[in-house]
């Protein structure tokens, strides 16, 4: 049923969000640069890894010691932008149409936080990840990593169509908003490093 729905609508709302992702193609190359888009391997359901398509949304910038500098910093106003609208996920529809993603679900987090979870936090991966989900519209990345991985394990145990429909509604309401976007001092959240105790 999730994922028949998920086609559904992503299949259906084609016309209207590929111009927008063809404009912010553009936007992308011309404020930032090639390549336009940014990929990363990320952990899904059953604890496969996939390819994670998003827009890029920071510099190749480097310090003086060739390393690059912190995300705060590589993090242009235009990027800030992309990610404050969400206009950087679009491209990560395609990973829904392939089914390795959801419109709702925990997001999808690096391979290396697979070890640091305890046996709640892991059944985040028991779905499909999503573009956004229970703990993107409570709080999204202002919340602490204890708070946002207790909201996927309740979310998953709370499944249901209404309530991806809720979370889906709630989610134009938070980008529109434009709230809890980063931690203070961080492009996002700072990295996760497993539970305390």
């Amino acid at each position: 049923m999730y994922r028949l729905r998920d086609l559904v609508l992503v299949l259906l709302s084609a016309p209207l969000w590929l111009p927008v992702l063809g404009v912010v193609a553009l936007l992308v190359a011309l404020n930032i640069g090639s390549p336009i888009m940014f990929r990363q391997s990320r952990v899904g359901q059953g604890g496969r890894i996939f390819t994670l398509i998003k827009f890029r949304s920071m510099r190749d910038a480097v310090g003086e010691d060739g390393r690059p500098l912190p995300d705060s910093e590589r993090l242009s106003s235009f990027g800030r932008l992309l990610r404050s609208t969400s206009l950087d996920e679009l491209p990560s529809l395609w990973n829904v149409i392939a089914g390795e993603m959801s419109l709702v679900g925990p997001r999808p987090l690096l391979p290396e936080y697979l070890p640091l979870y305890n046996s709640r936090q892991l059944r985040r991966h028991e779905v499909r990840p999503g573009i956004t989900g229970w703990a993107q519209v409570n709080g999204r990345n202002a919340v602490s990593w204890q708070d946002r991985l207790e909201m996927d394990a309740w979310y998953v145990e709370h499944r249901s169509f209404l309530l991806d429909c809720r979370i889906l509604l709630r989610t134009f309401v938070q980008v529109f908003r434009r709230d809890g976007i980063s931690q203070p001092g961080h492009a996002t959240m700072e990295p996760f490093r497993g539970n305390d105790g």
